[in-house]
């Protein structure tokens, strides 16, 4: 057990005091896998009033059940005195929580044998009451005692099983993922919040899929994503070898794992098509507009999941826009064009999001970059590269500039003529001069604003 020096540190303070220190949850599995720690929580018989008097900086984040959050030394502890809970009511909180006199009590609270597991920090010892170890080594995710009864204590386990199996690379043991479909109920009355969270945490994994397929097949998918489950069974033909759903989440594991944006938008760039489906004339299946249904359809998802507003108008953006087909054909100005509708800040993520789509398509794919899209990011960066003004702040005048050449007030006309010269600087980066721009402006400001005026 490679204990971080921060951790020995901590615990020299609760043994020079006559407490226990062990370190409990997700840290200690961890270490046990060789993996990075990520939360260090310590569970210990010393009451938050007695931490506090042990340490300078001392956090009241949940003193009342008994946790406390340590700064020692520039880490952060969650420092719990040994509880246990009783009933969960609203399937969310316990009613009661009892201080408990060791930590085996402490560790009989918790919800799977691989978070159940403690190391004595003071004594240098495990205990390993439920197992642990031997499900760590089996890889296997497993609910402490009954699944049924630890589900309904917490209607967000079933979303954690998943979450972690999908982290892990584990399986979820038999009577656990059985006990699933039966607590439905009791997930549904999980925030919203605690929800988005535990699908952030998949979507952070290696394999996304593999999390929500278990997810679909527990009936969790259809719970909380029923626009991305209505996909399943339904078959695309054409270029693509899976029904939606599975499209679906093979994009999203072929989109950069450290971009939340990106694989949001691949989980859900084609949640539209269900609604959107009709037969060709030949009986195949066509899906047509089906990018506006599903922007649209995603920012209701990520709305009601609470994703961040700048989250969801970015996933939003690149759904709506991810279904442009570029050849060899496009000239500079089109190419201009679509980088500045589609933003230049965006325009990476949506080739990313497009080679995601295209690597979901059949199997094989995600290791081919297509070569229309390379063409196409090719041309996207000689175009950048070269003199532009992809929006209107980029233009050599402003408004100001056109209402004094103009003689006309500030209005919708100002505007007008700015997209207009926009236009015109997209097809001839050239024209993006201030005496060019104003001769233009007067002549569209006459032609097609005031037909027959003379500024």
């Amino acid at each position: 057990m490679r204990i971080p020096a921060v951790a020995r540190s901590l615990a020299s303070v609760f043994a020079a005091a006559g407490r226990q220190c062990w370190l409990v949850g997700g840290a200690v599995r961890d270490l046990h896998l060789g993996r990075p720690l990520t939360d260090l929580d310590i569970a210990t018989d010393a009451r938050p009033e007695d931490v506090s008097q042990l340490f300078r900086a001392v956090i009241p984040t949940g003193a009342r059940h008994g946790t406390v959050t340590v700064l020692f030394k520039g880490t952060s502890f969650e420092v719990t005195t040994f509880r246990t809970e009783e009933r969960y009511s609203d399937g969310r909180r316990p009613d009661r929580v009892s201080f408990a006199p060791s930590i085996l009590d402490d560790l009989s609270r918790r919800d799977f044998t691989i978070n159940a597991m403690a190391w004595d920090l003071v004594r240098h010892r495990l205990e390993d009451p439920h197992a642990g170890r031997a499900d760590l080594a089996a890889r296997l995710i497993r609910a402490i005692g009954n699944p049924d009864e630890r589900f309904n204590e917490d209607g967000l386990r079933p979303l954690r099983a998943c979450r972690f199996a999908a982290q892990l690379g584990f399986t979820i043991e038999a009577s656990t993922k059985e006990a699933i479909p039966r607590a439905l109920g009791v997930v549904a009355r999980v925030s919203a919040e605690r929800v988005r969270d535990e699908i952030v945490k998949i979507l952070g994994s290696p394999r996304p899929s593999d999390g929500f397929r278990l997810m679909h097949e527990t009936g969790l998918l259809a719970l909380t994503l029923p626009e991305l489950a209505s996909g399943d069974g339904l078959a695309q033909g054409d270029l693509h070898c899976w029904d939606v759903l599975t499209h679906s989440l093979m994009s999203c594991d072929a989109a950069p794992r450290d971009d939340l944006v990106l694989r949001l938008a691949a989980l859900l760039h084609d949640v539209g098509k269900p609604p959107a489906v009709s037969a060709a004339p030949d009986g195949r299946p066509t899906f047509h507009g089906h990018e506006r249904l599903s922007r649209s359809i995603a920012t209701a998802v990520l709305e009601r999941l609470r994703f961040p507003v700048a989250v969801t108008r970015d996933v939003a953006h690149l759904i709506g826009e991810h279904m442009f087909n570029y050849t060899e054909e496009w000239s500079d100005a089109a190419v201009r064009r679509l980088v500045a509708r589609v933003g230049e800040q965006h325009i990476d993520r949506l080739i990313a999001l497009r080679r995601a789509d295209h690597a979901g398509m059949c199997p094989g794919n995600a290791d081919a970059y297509p070569q229309g899209l390379a063409l196409f990011a090719a041309h996207v960066r000689a175009v950048l590269d070269g003199a532009k003004a992809l929006t209107v702040r980029e233009l050599a005048v402003d408004g100001t500039d056109v209402m004094d050449r103009l003689g006309i007030p500030a209005g919708p006309a100002v505007g007008t003529v700015l997209a207009e010269l926009l236009e015109a600087v997209l097809d001839d980066p050239a024209l993006n001069e201030r005496d060019h721009l104003l001769a233009i402006a007067e002549r569209v400001y006459r032609e097609r604003i005031v037909p027959g005026s003379r500024p």
